[in-house]
């Protein structure tokens, strides 16, 4: 089975950024690097007949750090990537909607968590509302559209009563883990994908992850990400990981938290009966993608094949993973 992905994808979350624009002042559309917030923000904004602001750009970063009011004054609807870039652009827009407070007024893009942007903490709270992006679901990557949880959430007796053993193989569950959802992942032959994961992974780290924070001890952190993709589908073990990587818990914790701000690490927040078993219970740690994940464990498809005791206990916690994603 293959599963290349070179055509246009009709993005499940399309429909629901077009709604939440009209009911919201500021959309902002978060999510990591490739997943295809630009193309979604292309496509909206060309729909709307307005241009997009890429602060990546440099000369149109600096154009609108200079004077961010001129570029989000107006009644159309301004569309602009990678807002971090230029987080003054957010006091403008905060100033702008002083005087006109409407729905549909903004919709921005950025590849960090909006709340792990200090100056942006406070600028927009209470306008702005933050759709996040995750790499393509199964359906979209086979062209599907999937209904389940709303079957399941409309009528959970009927759609427990009519499910049917999966046809789908384990050889074809590995190969759909190992290549994840990335777009520009899964449009590569499996052969040069690892190579992908991997300019993927430390050009993030290199990039994102410093321009968030001056971090300390910089060469810990990749060591830091392969022992927290370890313990993926697993309950989080901070002190381990930072064992492992050789730094403090400490410090490995506020690492951890950098991680999460620019989508390499996603924390699972444990589910009980009462919120106190919700409270006291440790949340699981994932990478955000499964085909990451297996590049950060370096575990292949045919490693993953074999019916041994740890292979097998490997593909468990991929699996997990992938279903969470």
């Amino acid at each position: 089975m293959s599963i290349p992905v070179t055509r246009f994808v009709d993005r499940r979350v399309n429909e629901v950024i077009r709604r939440r624009l009209g009911e919201e002042p500021v959309v902002a559309l978060h999510g990591p690097r490739t997943v295809g917030k630009s193309t979604l923000l292309q496509a909206i904004a060309s729909s709307a007949e307005v241009p997009v602001l890429d602060l990546d750009d440099l000369a149109t970063r600096d154009a609108v750090a200079a004077d961010p009011a001129l570029f989000v004054s107006g009644p159309e609807l301004v569309c602009i990537d990678e807002y971090q870039k230029a987080a003054a652009v957010l006091d403008a827009i905060k100033a702008e909607l002083n005087r006109d407070l409407h729905a549909g007024r903004f919709l921005i893009t950025g590849s960090t968590r909006y709340d792990a942007l200090p100056a942006a903490a406070q600028a927009l709270t209470g306008r702005l509302h933050v759709v996040t992006i995750y790499p393509l679901s199964q359906g979209e990557v086979s062209g599907s559209r999937e209904n389940f949880i709303e079957r399941l959430l409309d009528d959970p007796g009927h759609v427990i009563a009519q499910a049917t053993d999966s046809r789908t193989t384990r050889d074809e569950y590995i190969e759909r883990v190992t290549a994840g959802g990335f777009p520009l992942a899964l449009a590569r032959r499996p052969s040069t994908r690892g190579r992908w994961f991997d300019d993927y992974v430390s050009l993030t780290l290199e990039r994102d992850v410093t321009e968030l924070s001056k971090i300390r001890q910089r060469e810990a952190l990749p060591r830091l990400l392969e022992r927290l993709a370890g313990q993926t589908a697993q309950m989080i073990n901070i002190a381990k990981a930072a064992e492992l990587a050789r730094m403090d818990s400490e410090t490995a914790e506020a690492y951890l938290k950098l991680l999460e701000a620019v989508f390499l690490i996603h924390r699972l927040r444990a589910w009980g009966t009462t919120l106190r078993a919700r409270a006291s219970s440790k949340p699981k740690v994932h990478v955000l993608d499964s085909g990451v994940a297996a590049r950060l464990l370096r575990l292949t498809p045919e490693k993953l094949a074999r019916l041994q005791p740890t292979s097998l206990e490997q593909f468990g916690h991929l699996l997990e993973t992938f279903a969470v994603n």
